[in-house]
């Protein structure tokens, strides 16, 4: 009979291992006094685990120096696991292989048709991470879990990919589900805007903070909302809509059915359909930034139209939830400060001026990559503990 009680000494220590474990595996790399300030463990406590931890190989611990002094660095050991993170996207697949130590091991990067099907996309996913786990070499059994993006919401219930997905053809496929049948290992599914969160908040411009949006401008908008240092995705699976606010009643009809979204203003669609007579209709939203860094004034018009209308949506948030920081991702977002001034601009008019005051609004540091990395961050966050408490 177990003696493993809820608690019982044994239990509470079983707790504190997985709370140093979790801090740990998310941040990357700690010193043992950030473990303890994020815990709330004792500094003594931390030593006694971290030691035990380091006896059964599942962390390392390497000298480092934190503040000016002398410091003890602690990670995940490189071989604790792997761990593979796949995107979809309008018309990119991106898959990468990492480790627990948040070392990416392989990636790669692949174009793919909007319209392909959804076999035909699971395919090309499937011999890509095969390709890499050979290319990183490990073998599938090392995997601990599969972290999955796709662009749009997924219903918490069924696991379905929703109807106002950017991929139409897959609607109302379980891409979790289909994905893990045939990779044979276990997959947490998300849509991109919060993987997007998830990829700035654990390895970019969001590291250290608790509240924050990142918004994702490209084909579609949407926003991925980081509470208290966890996703938020709301009961049904499809919080951070953002580009689903009303902004005019008469407006052009937007996919989702409705009039006058904020994505009938800053989707790729209709920002191109203003500039195409013009400039061509191969143009794509990245060859419109490149212009405008260049110094066309239609296209930097364009997007400074579209940042005041993006901005209007970040104050809608910064009344409502009151983030630290809004993180710019997507394709628009290359723009830079094209974007964000005007977006700024529209914060100072609209916001709440003491929440105005406390949000910065700032690009991504992790480019088209931050989809991907917040899948494998994902799966870091949704695991669980038992692979590695099973040695100590």
């Amino acid at each position: 009979m177990s003696t493993d009680t809820p608690g019982s000494q044994s239990s509470l220590h079983r707790a504190n291992l997985e709370r140093v474990l979790r801090a740990v595996r998310m941040a990357g790399s700690l010193t043992q006094a950030e473990i303890a300030r994020s815990t709330g463990l004792s500094a003594a406590t931390v030593s006694n685990i971290v030691r035990e931890l380091k006896e059964s190989g599942t962390v390392v611990v390497a000298d480092t120096s934190s503040g000016g002094r002398r410091a003890r660095s602690v990670s995940l050991s490189g071989d604790a696991g792997i761990v593979v993170g796949i995107d979809f996207g309008h018309t990119h697949l991106r898959v990468a292989v990492g480790n627990l130590a948040h070392r990416v091991l392989a990636e790669e990067s692949a174009p793919i048709d909007v319209d392909v099907s959804a076999a035909q996309g699971f395919d090309r996913a499937e011999a890509m991470v095969d390709r890499l786990l050979a290319q990183a070499g490990f073998r599938p059994e090392k995997v601990i879990g599969v972290g999955l993006g796709v662009p749009g919401p997924i219903d918490v219930e069924t696991g379905a990919l929703g109807s106002t997905a950017i991929l139409p053809g897959w609607t109302g496929i379980a891409p979790g589900r289909e994905l893990s049948e045939r990779l044979g290992m276990p997959v947490h599914v998300d849509n991109d805007a919060n993987l997007g969160a998830l990829g700035e908040l654990v390895w970019g411009a969001g590291r250290g903070l608790g509240d924050l949006a990142y918004i994702k401008v490209a084909s579609g908008v949407g926003a991925g909302l980081v509470v208290n240092g966890q996703i938020y995705r709301g009961p049904g699976g499809t919080a951070g809509e953002i580009g689903h606010i009303t902004l005019d009643e008469a407006g052009q009809v937007c996919r989702c059915g409705n009039r006058g979204c904020l994505e009938t203003f800053v989707g790729s669609r209709y920002l191109l359909s203003l500039l195409t007579p013009t400039l061509g209709a191969d143009l794509t939203l990245a060859r419109v930034v490149e212009l405008a860094h260049q110094g066309d004034l239609g296209c930097r018009r364009v997007i400074a139209d579209a940042g005041r209308q993006i901005g209007t949506g970040v104050a809608t948030l910064c009344n409502l939830l009151n983030p630290r920081r809004v993180i710019l991702g997507g394709d628009l977002a290359e723009a830079g400060e094209l974007l964000l001034a005007p977006i700024r601009d529209s914060v100072a008019r609209y916001a709440i001026p003491s929440a105005a005051r406390q949000l910065s609004v700032v690009p991504g540091t992790l480019g088209g990559r931050a989809e991907v990395l917040g899948a494998l961050a994902m799966v870091m966050s949704e695991m669980g503990e038992s692979g590695a408490l099973g040695r100590t």
